[in-house]
């Protein structure tokens, strides 16, 4: 995936300067009561309304940003090729294929290509890790009952 590709922790400057952001901003948002808030930009004086979903996106970011974690931004509706679908899954490409194949995973077809939601593949990836927990419960219940695991 090329966005995955462009992505680098972020320096030790950048950590505390998006900390320091992070601080204003979150106790600025608490005060908004508008949905477009207008803010400035101090350098060039230049007024920008901006919506608040935004704003709180950005005071995520910089949340993230500050604890040192790299971070990517991906609109939710855009599709991808089945390569870039593998990597996120972290499974091959013949393997997503045979997920697709097999209806596990919803997919189009532009010409000979499939292409799949970054939305579907993100909903499948959570239903596995939410039966991968289900799992491991279930084990340490059986193990639990059989007297191979302590309480």
């Amino acid at each position: 995936m090329e966005y995955l590709e462009k992505i680098s922790k972020p320096s030790k400057e950048e950590q505390k300067v998006a900390m320091e952001s992070y601080n204003a901003l979150a106790s600025v948002l608490e005060q908004l009561h508008t949905e477009n808030p207008e803010i400035e930009i101090e350098e060039t004086k230049e007024k920008i309304r901006i919506p608040l979903k935004a704003l709180k996106l950005l005071a995520n970011i910089l949340k993230v940003t500050s604890q040192g974690k790299p971070i990517s931004i991906v609109p939710i509706a855009t599709e991808m090729t089945t390569q870039a679908a593998a990597d996120l899954l972290g499974c091959s490409r013949p393997h997503l294929v045979k997920l697709l194949e097999e209806g596990e995973i919803e997919y189009s077809k532009v010409g000979k290509h499939r292409r799949v939601k970054f939305e579907d593949v993100t909903a499948y990836k959570k239903k596995m890790k939410a039966k991968q927990q289900d799992l491991l419960i279930k084990i340490m219940h059986a193990d639990e009952e059989s007297g191979l695991y302590d309480t």
